[in-house]
């Protein structure tokens, strides 16, 4: 860490990590996870609330959705307030409104009551989580640190579904809280050591202007057609597995290695970031994403239902990383950022319902499955064309400089 000289004029208490490393990608990862963490222990959560609390699979899947909505709509207000706030103080009042709702979730054993109270935390959860998106934009490589994030995020989802079911048993459904309530304790204790991170400086050449609405408008449909389809899969993956002849036990266990092995995902983005563009990394994960979609209609041999969900979480985390980071280019003060988070939140919670309702209506997982390789097929076309796009207009402002 290095001591900022200022801040506001007045002297730092405490040193900072460099604007643009390492550790500051971590400690920008933390705050960003905090707003959203229920959401990578989703399922720990509603089996919590349906094994602790005996509410019904209906109640806790609502109260998962609640938290999801609301989250998508403080991202949304993120995106207006972004330009206008100081994000430190900000950022300090939203982890402090989650630690505050979820001690009093602890004490809410009605289900009526509780997804009130989820939507609200929702709502200061994306709140925080959009206001860190438009800070990493803000970054020298956003690419990189979005695969930092995703990193952190898989890492310490994988950790928490493995652990907190078993936890629940001992202490009830309030170890789910207590859990997010030390994640926010430690992000907001990580605060004070982040640079300060102003707007960009409006860039000159081919990314000077205001927002890029074009480009941005591609990439916002290509996130939320990836989210939503991945999502929609991700929430009924125990089913297809069971449905196609796997035991439980087994399922459970791939799900739990395939969530660790997504970790070089995002791990091989914080790796090489954009030194071979974003064109042609993005081209062929995504052909990867496919052939690991068609491979869940396999999923009766235990190989390949492995190979599948080790496959398509790699490429998950890797595409989410280069998308939010191409979000990030089309302005300078980091809404199209905030934007970005939005719209993913959106796409995640619209996947299940739609992959709900084609089951409820008789259809089997094979009619989802071709139904994902079409749009994972479209969300490829749409991505690559603004990732394309940014290539060509970072190879202009290297020969600019050179």
């Amino acid at each position: 860490m290095t001591p900022s000289d200022t801040l506001a004029g007045r002297p730092r208490r405490f040193p900072t990590a460099k604007a643009d490393s390492v550790l500051a990608g971590i400690l920008l990862s933390f705050l960003a996870t905090a707003g959203l963490f229920y959401v990578n222990i989703m399922a720990a959560i509603v089996d919590g609330l349906v094994s602790g609390l005996g509410l019904t699979d209906a109640q806790a899947g609502n109260i998962g959705s609640a938290n999801i909505y609301g989250a998508a709509l403080g991202a949304l207000i993120a995106i207006i307030l972004i330009k206008r706030i100081k994000w430190r103080p900000a950022a300090i009042a939203a982890l402090i409104g989650l630690i505050a709702i979820d001690i009093l979730s602890i004490f809410i054993t009605d289900a009526s009551v509780l997804i009130y109270v989820r939507l609200f935390h929702g709502i200061i959860g994306g709140l925080l989580v959009g206001i860190s998106y438009g800070v990493i934009a803000r970054t020298a490589n956003p690419d990189r640190t979005f695969g930092v994030l995703l990193f952190v995020q898989f890492g310490l989802g994988g950790l928490g579904v493995m652990l907190l079911p078993r936890l629940v048993p001992i202490y009830g459904p309030q170890a789910l809280f207590i859990a997010l309530i030390l994640f926010s304790l430690a992000s907001l204790a990580m605060v004070p050591f982040l640079d300060r991170y102003p707007p960009r400086p409006k860039l000159s050449g081919a990314l000077a202007g205001t927002i890029q609405k074009k480009p941005l408008t591609y990439t916002l449909l290509a996130i939320f057609l990836f989210q939503a389809v991945n999502m929609a899969l991700l929430a009924y993956i125990i089913r297809l597995g069971i449905t196609y002849g796997l035991e439980r036990d087994y399922v459970s266990t791939a799900l739990g290695l395939a969530t660790w092995v997504a970790l070089l995902g995002p791990g091989l983005v914080i790796v090489i970031g954009t030194r071979y563009g974003r064109f042609w990394p993005l081209f062929l994960v995504m052909g990867l994403t496919l052939a690991g979609t068609a491979l869940f209609h396999f999923s009766g041999n235990k190989a390949a239902y492995l190979i599948a969900n080790c496959g398509t979480g790699i490429t998950w985390g890797m595409v989410m990383a280069y998308l939010l980071g191409m979000a990030s280019q089309f302005d300078a003060s980091g809404r199209t950022a905030a934007a970005g988070g939005f719209v993913s939140k959106i796409g995640l919670a619209t996947g299940p319902v739609v992959a709900g309702q084609v089951l409820t209506a008789g259809y089997g997982f094979d009619v989802i499955l071709n139904g994902a390789l079409i749009l994972f097929v479209v969300s490829t076309v749409i991505m690559l064309i603004p990732a394309r796009q940014l290539d060509r207009q970072s190879r202009i402002l290297l020969d600019d400089t050179l």
